[in-house]
């Protein structure tokens, strides 16, 4: 690297990422695979990376936690330098428009606003999300589009977490199961759907009928304040550390699970599942 090239030491934080990403995206001294990424390109590490910062917390390691946090800020920064370049916006109209959001949602901190408990502060949230969604379908939408409950949730999200956020926007309509006991009413209907769909062996019915009991799943989860992600994450986790215990166990008395009937499997299984309780 050239005196031209090198970054002052002194810049240090967050305008020392800015100005390497910015030598990184050169055209004439930068990194070649850096400048030929874009948005696209991109976007599958952003959310990596989201999914490592969750993985850090629930790890509770604050060391992985903070390298975490700056993977993910440089790809904030990653896809501001690409829209800085296109002529869009800057990282610091990223800043500036996150700035006027927070304090526009937040009207009890900064300005005259009462909302002070959780659930009056949530309401008032959600309402002042629901007006910029609607100056957003006014500003950019065709007179043919019609504002939506469910309007501006994320195609992009994971499933289940998409289907909670429709399900609670829908849920202010009025279009919701009072409580949850009356949804098992659903989960069998939809059971008995699935077994239906089996029988008929046609796959696209088979998916359709899937998709629909796992989001009645979710909308159980909801009404019982249960983040459905999280507990799949939890149920996976609990499935590959009963899985592991039991491939050693049959290790250490000379054997192969694979190779195992299923009858032995399960039996390691038990086994597996009452030590952890006890």
């Amino acid at each position: 690297m050239t005196d031209r090239q090198k970054l002052p030491m002194g810049e240090m934080g967050f305008a020392r990422l800015v100005e390497i990403m910015a030598r990184l995206r050169d055209p004439q001294t930068g990194c070649p695979w850096d400048i030929e990424q874009d948005f696209a390109s991109i976007a599958p590490y952003t959310i990596e990376e989201a999914y490592e910062v969750l993985d850090a917390i629930e790890r509770d390691h604050m060391a992985d936690l903070r390298e975490e946090l700056g993977d993910l800020l440089l790809q904030v920064v990653f896809h501001s330098q690409m829209a800085s370049e296109a002529g869009h916006f800057t990282i610091d109209d990223v800043a500036s428009t996150i700035n006027d959001k927070m304090i526009r949602r937040h009207p009890h901190v900064f300005g005259d606003g009462q909302e002070r408990d959780a659930d009056s502060q949530t309401l008032a949230w959600e309402e002042q999300k629901a007006a910029e969604r609607a100056e957003k379908a006014a500003a950019y939408g065709s007179v043919e589009t019609k504002p939506s409950a469910l309007d501006g949730v994320a195609l992009a999200l994971p499933a289940l977490t998409r289907s909670q956020k429709l399900q609670k926007r829908a849920a202010r309509t009025g279009f919701d199961w009072d409580t949850a006991e009356q949804i098992f009413d659903k989960l069998d209907e939809e059971t008995l759907e699935v077994r239906e769909a089996m029988a008929s062996g046609e796959m696209n019915a088979i998916e359709d009928e899937i998709g629909d009991l796992l989001f009645v799943v979710s909308n159980l989860a909801r009404h019982l304040k249960i983040d459905p992600e999280h507990a799949l994450r939890r149920a996976n986790g609990k499935f590959e550390r009963r899985f592991r215990a039991m491939e050693l166990a049959a290790s250490a008395k000379g054997e192969t699970f694979s190779t195992l009937d299923i009858i032995a499997q399960e039996g390691y299984w038990q086994r597996v599942k009452t030590e952890e309780t006890d």
